[in-house]
């Protein structure tokens, strides 16, 4: 096949523990899923149906990056999420059946432009430029699901020039990992390769050149990232 340029090389994460990478299709993310951040952003926690938006795939950046500030921004927040690696491709999945569809499991940084995301809530615009610019996914390398046990129950947490900024764990979440899965598949048809960021706990602050970021989920790789000029 004869393209006018090179296609780019297509975005992929690690998989913990092998040379394996694993190819990045889609970036899913659930907003407010944790109720005490939800509260934090002043919202209201009840469990309303969760709403979804995207990053690019390639907005991954791996553990060990150095990452220039982002432009057009004097705000930018971090939020550490469980990511999760979708390997089998399905719609409308039963909550029950969630599991079969899951790779495995990362830490992840849903690196967030806050002063454009607010301009664009205040106008009932979408969130692209608050969200989906580039290099605002930070993904640590991906354990497969068959080494984890008990996610749910692990602890998350950030930290920034060693200070904790954010810790909660996953039982937090106001919709369970398979209950994300299952509602985001009733509108996309899930393919292995997607990866879903499933929300942030309370903690949620900004960034500066110079600061060192570390995001932990118990059990996995964690993600460690520098902010440059």
């Amino acid at each position: 096949m004869a393209y006018v340029f090179t296609p780019p090389e297509t975005p992929s994460v690690s998989v913990a523990g092998t040379d394996q990478r694993f190819p990045v299709r889609r970036i899913f993310c659930v907003g407010r899923n944790y109720a005490e951040h939800t509260r934090e952003m002043g919202g209201d926690p009840d469990r309303e149906l969760p709403f979804f938006f995207t990053k690019p795939a390639d907005a991954i950046v791996e553990s060990g990056a150095e990452i220039s500030f982002p432009k057009a921004t004097n705000d930018l927040h971090h939020e550490v999420e469980l990511v999760v690696a979708i390997g089998k491709e399905g719609e409308n999945i039963p909550v029950s059946d969630a599991k079969e569809h899951i790779f495995g499991f990362a830490v992840g940084i849903d690196l967030t432009r806050r002063d454009l995301q607010k301009i664009a809530k205040e106008k009932g615009r979408p969130w692209d430029s608050g969200k989906a610019f580039d290099q605002s996914a930070p993904c640590g390398a991906i354990t497969p699901a068959t080494e984890i046990k008990n996610i749910e129950n692990a602890k998350i947490r950030l930290t920034v020039n060693d200070d904790t900024r954010q810790s909660a764990t996953i039982s937090d979440l106001i919709w369970t990992i398979d209950e994300v899965i299952s509602v985001l598949s009733e509108s996309f048809i899930l393919m292995p390769g997607d990866l879903i960021y499933t929300g942030t706990p309370a903690g949620v602050g900004p960034l500066s050149i110079g600061d060192h970021v570390l995001g932990h989920v118990e059990g996995l790789a964690s993600i460690d990232i520098r902010l440059t000029s």
